[in-house]
């Protein structure tokens, strides 16, 4: 059975992605990336001195009982290092990412808490924001190898909005990998979790599109009709957005067709999926984006189909 996400533990983060990652960890949604500074990108710092420091709030209690330094890839915006942080949270271990621990073996942790400092990390694209990674291990299991965790789900207490989008909107903020757009906007911003809405072919809402879109290789459904069975089984369904199919779900699991995103009718690298708490708007990404603040956006999926 998949381990829930309660309500409890997401509230100290304002974006959270379970698929939103090239690596295998986040495979059929088995680790979930968690943000604790605003959407926009404010977490982007890659050395201490360029800004105050962010703290990583802990999303789980119980006891730490490892910490350790662990490669990276070298990248010209990371760190050298990065940091595995154990917690021993009673059921199972936690197993958190991209912080540079303030705790030790045999300290406490309550959720909320501050487990250090967030680390930009080699694993990260450029345009991806500071954050910390969570899965979780058996007790017994080997919690130091990269792909493992169990499966991860939204708790029944996590509200979620799937917001229909026409593909329209104006740039709030910018920089030369991320463009984040205004819509669609948040219908209760600090009250609940909203994303993009996937359609089925006659329009009707499947849930919340999760992922890199088209630039990992699949994404994912959270939220309604997530038909996935205790074996990981579902009914398969095709994905629509814009109007236009960009994927096949699989129970919550999207596999892309390969469609183009074009943001006034340039092509981008793709559109970023998470859930926003306090922020929806679309997230364009890509090497050498040409949008800047206050533009007004219109994006277009071109299927990757024959």
């Amino acid at each position: 059975m998949p381990v829930t996400l309660s309500a409890g533990s997401l509230a100290p983060f304002r974006r959270v992605t379970l698929y939103n990652s090239p690596f295998a960890a986040h495979d059929r949604g088995c680790a979930v990336d968690l943000y604790p500074g605003d959407a926009d990108g404010d977490t982007r710092r890659p050395n201490p001195e360029d800004g105050p420091a962010v703290d990583a709030p802990s999303p789980v209690a119980g006891e730490v009982v490892e910490t350790r330094t662990v490669r990276a890839p070298s990248q010209p915006y990371a760190a050298d290092d990065d940091h595995l942080i154990l917690v021993d949270t009673g059921a199972r271990v936690a197993r958190l990412l991209h912080v540079e621990p303030a705790v030790s073996a045999g300290d406490s942790v309550a959720v909320g808490d501050s487990l250090g400092r967030l680390v930009r990390a080699g694993f990260f694209a450029p345009w991806v924001a500071n954050h910390l990674h969570l899965g979780f291990r058996e007790h017994g299991a080997d919690h130091h190898r990269a792909a493992g965790s169990l499966p991860l789900a939204l708790g029944n207490d996590v509200a979620v909005d799937a917001l229909p989008w026409d593909g329209t909107g104006t740039v709030v903020a910018a920089g030369e990998t991320y463009a984040v757009l205004d819509r669609p906007a948040h219908p209760a911003p600090g009250e609940r979790f909203a994303g993009l809405a996937a359609t089925d072919a006659g329009g009707e809402p499947l849930g919340v599109l999760d992922g890199g879109l088209p630039h990992y290789d699949s994404g994912g459904l959270l939220g309604a009709r997530d038909t996935t069975d205790e074996a990981g089984r579902g009914d398969t369904t095709d994905v629509f957005l814009c109007g236009e199919r960009v994927g096949s779900a699989d129970g919550r699991d999207v596999t892309w067709t390969g469609p183009t995103v074009l943001a006034n009718g340039e092509p981008v690298r793709g559109i970023a999926l998470a859930l926003g708490h306090d922020h929806a708007g679309v997230k364009l990404v890509g090497e050498g984006i040409d949008l800047s603040v206050g533009a007004d956006v219109t994006v277009e999926i071109a299927s990757g189909e024959p």
